[in-house]
């Protein structure tokens, strides 16, 4: 058994539809590349077609399954609603739906503009908000089960300097969820979301830490664990929280961080950088002070 390796079984999402946004790269790559793997009708969505295109090209010529790209600006409800049509129209039906799309940077808060805070609270929580109030504003019509799966991170409950924006966003991402996972519940309708830790991948990275920062700020070295995420492992998640097997969870955020975030919370983890030695003398110092 490998943490790299999936873990459904094959045809375990057969004649289930999913639209994941921000799908065209990255994560929302790897979670439509295995949802399609696993036989799901896989719905990806961005505001750049052309790059929804070569992905679901490249998906498809895999694991010869097809993979619908859809155009569509999540800040933008009329063009959700549009999405959402179609994907109803082509596949009958809609299951779940992964709020993905996210955009970030880092900077000192006093450096951004308002256009530039409002550019990621738009795409995180307006867009988020769009998509779940046109699809479940849906399924409540039709009578229709259904399960919202939102990425967040662990700075939405702790907050964190220099993503400021993302923070607020994620923030308020994490209350949707929570409370619509109340609200929504007597419809058939769960709610939940991931925070995942680092699970680098090539375009957000490089614009998150460019040129050499990568390599001074080795994201490694920041948890517990010593490596960061593998695809593969956050896509396992995805799958089960859409599943079956996951009905009871509902309204839960699960972290996914090898143990990142905890690392930073605990008051005296820092005490981990002490060499064996110098534990030595700091346990005959306490000692002698008892005396």
């Amino acid at each position: 058994m490998n943490y790299k390796q999936g873990m459904f079984k094959e045809n375990s999402f057969f004649n289930q539809t999913i639209v994941i946004t921000g799908g065209g790269s990255g994560l929302g790559k790897s979670m439509a590349k295995y949802l399609a793997k696993l036989g799901a009708n896989v719905i990806i969505t961005s505001r750049n077609f052309e790059k929804l295109q070569n992905t679901a090209e490249e998906i498809e010529a895999e694991i010869d399954k097809k993979i619908e790209p859809i155009a569509c600006d999540v800040r933008d409800y009329e063009q959700v609603e549009k999405m959402i049509t179609i994907a109803n129209e082509k596949f009958g039906k809609i299951d779940a739906l992964i709020n993905n799309a996210a955009g970030n940077f880092i900077s000192p808060t006093e450096r951004l503009s308002a256009n530039a805070f409002d550019t990621i609270l738009d795409i995180v929580l307006k867009g988020t908000k769009n998509c779940t109030l046109a699809l479940g504003k849906h399924w409540i019509k039709e009578k229709q089960q259904g399960t919202f799966l939102n990425i967040v991170t662990t700075y939405a409950w702790t907050g964190s300097a220099y993503v400021v924006p993302s923070a607020c966003a994620k923030a308020g991402v994490l209350a949707l969820t929570r409370s619509l996972a109340v609200e929504w519940a007597k419809y058939g309708i769960r709610m939940n979301a991931i925070a995942p830790g680092p699970f680098p991948t090539k375009g957000a990275w490089d614009r998150l830490l460019p040129g050499d920062l990568k390599e001074k700020f080795d994201l490694k070295n920041k948890i517990p664990l010593k490596r960061v995420g593998e695809h593969q492992e956050l896509a396992n998640l995805v799958a089960y929280l859409l599943s079956d097997f996951s009905a009871y969870i509902n309204g839960e955020v699960i972290t996914i961080d090898g143990g990142e975030w905890l690392q930073g919370a605990g008051e005296f983890n820092f005490l981990e950088q002490i060499p064996e030695e110098m534990w030595d003398m700091l346990e005959q110092m306490i000692r002698a002070k008892k005396k």
